[in-house]
């Protein structure tokens, strides 16, 4: 048994002409924060804290769609949420329709460990956060120029009515793919995380969805979608929300692996393969023995992972590994 830990930037129809001003820093901000999450883990911190820290550094970088980089929902304005889950004791905490919180992971931490409930949203969550006294600032913050250019790409390339009823396939026509260049081709934030004692925690974070309705919440916040974590593994996803929670995927890896039998790997690729329409979704996913995956039916996602063993990948389109 040894620690092993697997972070992602997001997941979609990433385009392999991605200009390197695109690529490189996001590339480095995955780099930057595998080696944070590895010294710490190294460290003997806690799970729970690694994947925490991760992610406040993924959502402190304004080209990932979470904290400073959150997309804008059709009105303009930005709704951030998040979650994370400590897999030993099945605690968590989750934030939906976050305006001004600086890092919407901690306050997710804050959830978990100070009141009695799991989630927490909108108006009570930012109550819950300023009687906390965490980091807020003002809305304006995350109204950046890239996310208003991002807001106007998909709304001129949304004029086609979409049937929210039906699976959404991602296609170079739809609303998170709107960028010729792949700039809107930013994600959900997560990682995941076990020690030395199989003990696992996952966290994800997003801004959500470009041009969505406000008041919708995807899959993030929500336990046994793009979020879980038990005594087998800890899973965070990403893509598109609806179709992830419609699977209920990070749930179903771990139901895999405890009623089927099946290694982290198998039962990781079978959620992806089989059970989420092509294009929707991707996740990373460590086990309570050390095992590390990262399956995507995208065109590609950010990803990087590392093991005690010595195994390490940083990556956005498939790979011999996957």
């Amino acid at each position: 048994m040894g620690w092993a830990i697997a972070l992602h930037g997001g997941a979609g129809d990433i385009p392999l002409t991605l200009s390197e001003e695109r690529r490189l820093p996001r590339e480095a901000a995955l780099r930057h924060c595998l080696h944070i999450g590895v010294t710490t883990l190294k460290a003997h911190q806690h799970p729970l804290d690694v994947v925490e820290l991760v992610v406040r550094e993924l959502e402190n970088h304004p080209n990932f769609n979470a904290g400073r980089g959150s997309v804008l929902t059709s009105a303009g304005t930005v709704e951030m949420e998040a979650c994370i889950m400590d897999g030993k004791t099945k605690n968590c905490g989750a934030v939906s329709g976050l305006t001004t919180v600086v890092n919407a992971i901690s306050l997710a931490r804050l959830v978990m460990d100070k009141t009695p409930h799991i989630y927490l949203a909108f108006d009570g969550a930012e109550s819950f956060a300023r009687e906390q006294g965490v980091e807020t600032v003002d809305s304006s913050h995350f109204i950046t120029p890239e996310n208003i250019e991002r807001l106007e790409q998909a709304k001129e390339a949304n004029r086609v009515q979409i049937d929210y009823t039906q699976p959404i396939q991602v296609d170079a026509k739809t609303e998170t793919d709107t960028a010729d260049d792949g700039d809107s081709q930013i994600g959900t934030v997560g990682c995941v995380a076990v020690d030395n004692h199989g003990n696992l925690a996952a966290a994800t974070s997003t801004g959500g969805l470009v041009n969505k309705m406000v008041g919708r919440i995807g899959d993030t916040p929500i336990i046994g979608a793009g979020t879980y974590a038990n005594n087998l593994c800890a899973v965070s996803a990403t893509g598109k929300g609806e179709a992830i929670i419609r699977s209920t995927i990070s749930r179903d890896v771990a139901a895999l692996m405890e009623f089927k039998g099946l290694s982290l790997k198998e039962a990781a690729a079978y959620v992806v393969d089989k059970l989420v329409p092509k294009g929707n979704a991707g996740l990373v996913a460590v086990s309570a023995t050390g095992e590390v995956t990262m399956p995507f039916n995208t065109t590609g996602m950010f990803r990087a992972c590392a093991t005690e063993e010595g195994y390490s990948e940083i990556g956005i389109w498939p790979s011999l590994q996957n």
